[in-house]
């Protein structure tokens, strides 16, 4: 028997969906599990729009299942706790990331990867372990481990700080993980969006030279001016990029369009490292040469686990990194998408949920 969205769940709840391929999103009643004991329940005050949202909505996977609830950058204020809850208390500020739930006792959650755990869930088109469908952030209020919960600093606005959540911890981790969080490091950061932006911010952060590679000429004094990258190179033109070749330690990928990553190994000096953290729905063209003339090594990162993600959020509020964001209303999601899109944006747009979603 085929349970309603509704009536899978004692606690009524309200967000936007989308229903079916076309992506649209539109006022979605559901429900949500009863406050457990390890369990918080937040009042959802903000929620970024992630690219991967897109992806879902419109099931450019292929994997999704309708109706799809978004949001995995959500940001807001415990409103109850569960009775063994020691991590947060009523009224503090908190958030949910990526994940939902992992198994946590498999190796990579005895190591803190619980991102790369198996039976990890996602915060949103995921299979919870009682068999029900996982809901974003695109909603009034959610219910999550307390393992799951990111603890929130004081100076740290909840706005443009939620995309840390994902942009930020996509971009943070491989930057530890591959040795390109050193001053001596000149780091190459392809593609300056959501991801891209926040790169920089790190990278300059940790004291690296940065240098954004860009298909778009016009972002050079965004990337330069606004952002503090050193230097800038336009992808599509050849000769910079064979000016630039052999000049840096490692590149993060963060576009999700295909694209060709022959010119981005050029660029790696030998023992570079790119690493793409980009989803892209077409295999990636891999050539041999490159790789083997200067021992470069091409390499991924998704997310990260909850203790890096917490110490991800803190060295952003001590060094006061946040995203670019746009404050959209709720009623506005269908057009951020479509921006969305087309990289209309600059840099995240982030819902005012507690501003503007209207339960009808």
């Amino acid at each position: 028997m085929v349970v309603s969205p509704e009536e899978e769940h004692p606690v009524k709840a309200f967000g936007w969906a989308a229903r079916d391929e076309s992506g649209i999103l539109s006022p979605f009643p559901f429900s949500r599990r009863a406050t457990g004991e390890k369990d918080v329940r937040l009042k959802i005050l903000y929620c970024g729009v992630c690219h991967s949202d897109l992806h879902s909505v419109k099931n450019e996977t292929g994997k999704v299942t309708y109706p799809v609830l978004p949001g995995h950058e959500i940001a807001g204020i415990v409103t109850e706790i569960g009775s063994n809850v020691t991590k947060v208390k009523v009224g503090d500020k908190v958030g949910v990331g990526c994940m939902a739930g992992s198994c946590r006792n498999c190796p990579s959650c005895e190591n803190d990867l619980e991102n790369y755990c198996p039976k990890m869930v996602l915060t949103y088109r995921s299979k919870y372990f009682d068999g029900t469908t996982t809901y974003g952030g695109y909603s009034d209020f959610m219910v999550c481990d307390e393992h799951f919960v990111v603890q929130w600093s004081e100076n740290m606005p909840l706005d443009a700080g939620c995309p840390l959540l994902c942009a930020g911890i996509t971009t943070y981790s491989p930057l530890k993980y591959y040795g390109l969080d050193k001053p001596t490091t000149h780091l190459g950061v392809v593609g300056l969006g959501g991801l891209g932006h926040v790169a920089v911010k790190f990278a300059k952060a940790f004291g690296s030279k940065v240098t954004v590679i860009s298909t778009a000429p016009h972002k050079k004094e965004e990337a330069i001016k606004g952002l503090g990258a050193d230097s800038f190179l336009v992808s599509t033109d050849q000769d910079q990029m064979m000016a630039a070749a052999n000049t840096l330690d490692g590149i993060l990928d963060t576009v999700s369009a295909p694209h060709s990553i022959q010119s981005l190994l050029n660029l790696l000096k030998p023992h570079g490292k790119l690493v793409i953290l980009g989803v892209i729905a077409k295999p990636l063209e891999l050539p041999a040469f490159p790789l083997l003339s200067g021992r470069k090594m091409v390499g991924g990162s998704g997310i990260g686990g909850m203790k890096e993600t917490q110490e991800m959020m803190d060295f952003a509020a001590e060094h006061n990194i946040t995203a670019d964001v746009e404050v959209i209303p709720m009623d506005y999601i269908n057009e951020a998408m479509e921006r969305l899109g087309k990289a209309d944006v600059k840099y995240r747009f982030v819902i005012d949920i507690a501003g503007t979603l209207k339960a009808e």
